[in-house]
């Protein structure tokens, strides 16, 4: 468990760098991110390198004894750069070239990027791999963001014609698995395909898809030559890629697979702003961020960790890139902080030390205001580090591992299929996955979330929100594993080829479920459909509930099938017009549409119960995070939380009283 923050030297005077080394130092940082911007500065003009200001940089914090995490600068390449190579330009959706003058302009398929990007990588890992202070790397700066994942460049559309000729080694194959027979739409070639924009009406699905896939798969081609030229100069030392919060454009585990460590960036205030919450929700949570939206990013990037992850920036104080950017209340960013800690994260990293006065981000707070005073969010960063001393002191096991019982299977192809035929407007698999998580996490949960490919031994309840390629193993794991099982709607609805199974939805877990999803309907946002328990369920399904389902109905047939077993096939809810809603056969559970929060939680916490898990309801703002051997309490709300049944002289941080936005965390009982 331990600090960190970016730094920017070539922002600020050289005369002030050993101060702000000297005063991390004392507020209690180890580490310090640097040069992810810093490629104009590196190489001033074409082949001339300028390293004199980075070196002095670098020897300036390791002397002051801090280890320096090392960027790659190829976020932003310069000016000169471009004019040299304007192919090295995006092309968006429109055709319009995206130009220089912000960051992130660059084709993932430009080859003159591509070898120019491995030019500079080789220069400063050459230069700083084997740097006693360089502790770490960092590849580029956050893949993709603003929109940057998908060109449709001649270059992108020349690489993407030989990742169809990869992938189905024959036109003919090809052909076949889309259905281009439809609307006359047969290719004699791969080079007859072009990018999947400016059609008359909607393109072909499957070759949207595939554009999806071949864009993702991009970023890991382009992150791998990174990674491999970091290891070939500096071996060792781990490698790590700052992701973003809830960003689905392109395959996380694929990219993460190459590092070390898989970090993100968390800004709860932004997020909650920019994304799909209500207004009165983001009203309810405007300077706290929502309970559930943090911890959900945590879990996902521990999962595909192979080091602890860590949050590399850490918002300390108001954003200036969302529609409308509030203050963090006061405590929140040490919450967050600890909260991180809690999900298992070996480092919290504040973006930024220090206010710059220019510039893009100038809106944006710091650990200190332009005019180098220490901001509330680098008190509260001082008082995190002071924590952390106190909390290792007192329990030696305190940065052990997260040991959670409940998996969640998360996919980023399944968003963009459903983004490529949602069939119904607001069909959002972020959304819904986050709603699963929120009402697992409000049962006091924890929960690892896994891709579809992980194993699944060892969990007592796996949730599966809508999922619709199931890969060919899916089911024989889940029937291996042992675990209660909640399948969302739309699971197991298409094949790889984007094509609805022979034996209809959910496809090849139509064995496991014992039951035919017929018809589907989408619902506007303004209708919901009512569901209530079934009179012939039976066990705890028989306590009477209600609630309604919303964006999606699947009507599902458990009558008799040659294809299928469809004994033991129970009927938990129904929908208002008898349609079943809600089925199980054996530990299987498959909801067809997605309910309303309470409902959700409510039938969660049901099959958790059912699958000898402890369910404790935490209400809307506490929430309860286990790690090695501790138990944490974070309160979200405005009332004090007051936690019963556990001893004074357990506590290692706070007490049974935690106040609005405040942390305890104790020893849990063997």
């Amino acid at each position: 468990m331990r600090l960190g923050v970016c730094y920017y030297p070539e922002h600020w005077p050289e005369s002030m760098w050993e101060d702000d080394a000297r005063r991390m130092k004392a507020l209690g940082i180890s580490q310090v991110r640097i040069a992810e911007f810093a490629w104009s500065r590196m190489e001033p003009s074409p082949g001339e390198y300028d390293w004199g200001w980075l070196d002095r940089a670098v020897d300036v914090l390791g002397n002051a004894g801090l280890q320096v995490v090392m960027c790659t600068p190829t976020a932003t390449p310069p000016k000169w750069l471009i004019d040299r190579h304007p192919d090295i330009l995006p092309v968006g959706a429109d055709g319009r070239v995206r130009g220089f003058g912000s960051r992130r302009h660059y084709d993932f398929s430009s080859p003159s990027y591509y070898e120019a990007s491995q030019r500079i990588c080789t220069a400063v890992a050459e230069r700083y791999g084997k740097h006693p202070a360089v502790a770490y790397w960092q590849t580029d700066n956050e893949f993709g963001c603003h929109q940057t994942v998908v060109s449709y460049s001649p270059a992108a559309v020349a690489r993407f014609r030989e990742w169809l000729r990869a992938r189905y080694g024959t036109i003919d194959a090809l052909n076949r698995a889309w259905g281009t027979v439809f609307w006359s739409m047969e290719y004699r070639s791969f080079d007859e395909i072009d990018a999947p924009i400016g059609t008359v009406t909607e393109a072909h699905p499957s070759h949207r898809l595939d554009y999806r896939r071949f864009a993702s798969d991009e970023v890991a081609r382009y992150n791998r030559m990174q990674v491999e030229v970091i290891r070939a100069h500096s071996p060792g030392r781990p490698v790590a890629h700052n992701f973003m919060q809830l960003f689905t454009e392109f395959d996380h585990y694929k990219v993460a697979a190459d590092l070390d460590v898989a970090t993100w960036d968390s800004y709860p205030l932004g997020a909650l702003e920019e994304l799909w919450f209500a207004p009165e929700l983001k009203a309810r949570w405007l300077r706290t961020g929502h309970p559930d939206f943090a911890s959900f990013n945590h879990d996902v990037y521990r999962g595909m960790s192979k080091l602890p992850f860590w949050v590399m920036e850490q918002q300390p104080g108001p954003v200036n890139w969302a529609q409308w950017n509030p203050a963090p209340l006061p405590g929140m960013v040490r919450l967050w902080s600890w909260e991180a800690f809690a999900h298992g994260a070996g480092c919290v990293s504040y973006f930024r030390w220090r206010q710059a006065p220019f510039a893009q981000e100038q809106m944006h707070a710091g650990l200190n205001t332009p005019d180098n005073r220490l901001d509330l969010g680098g008190n509260e960063a001082t008082q995190v580090a002071a924590d952390i001393r106190r909390v290792l002191d007192a329990h030696a096991d305190a940065a052990g591992d997260v040991r959670a019982a409940v998996a969640l299977v998360f996919d980023y192809e399944a968003k963009w299929l459903f983004e490529v035929q949602p069939q119904g407007a607001d069909f959002h698999y972020p959304r819904f996955a986050f709603e699963y998580y929120s009402a697992l996490r409000s049962l006091g949960l924890d929960v690892d979330i896994v891709p579809a490919h992980a194993p699944l031994d060892g969990y007592k309840l796996v949730v599966v929100p809508p999922l619709p390629v199931v890969p060919d193993d899916f089911a024989d794991r889940l029937a291996r594993c042992g675990a209660h099982v909640v399948l969302g709607p739309r699971t197991g609805s298409k094949t790889r080829d984007l094509q609805i199974p022979s034996n209809l939805p959910p496809g090849s877990l139509a064995g496991l479920l014992g039951a035919r999803v017929w018809r589907v309907e989408s619902l506007r946002p303004n209708v919901d459909v009512p569901v209530v328990s079934s009179h012939v369920a039976t066990g705890a399904a028989a306590q009477p509930f209600a609630g309604v389902g919303r964006h999606w109905r699947d009507l599902i047939d458990t009558g008799t099938d040659a294809e299928r077993d469809v004994s033991g096939v129970e009927v938990r809810a129904t929908f208002g017009d008898g349609h079943p809603a809600w089925v199980r056969r054996g530990r299987v559970n498959y909801l067809a549409s997605l309910f309303d929060d309470a409902l959700t939680a409510h039938v969660i916490a049901q099959i958790a119960g059912e699958s000898g898990l402890d369910v404790t309801a935490q209400g809307e703002s506490v929430r309860v995070s286990r790690r090695g051997g501790l138990t944490y309490v974070f309160n979200y709300g405005e009332a004090t939380h007051t936690i019963d049944g556990v001893d004074a002289a357990a506590f290692v941080l706070g007490s049974r009283d935690v106040e609005p936005q405040g942390v305890a965390a104790y020893r849990t009982s063997a």
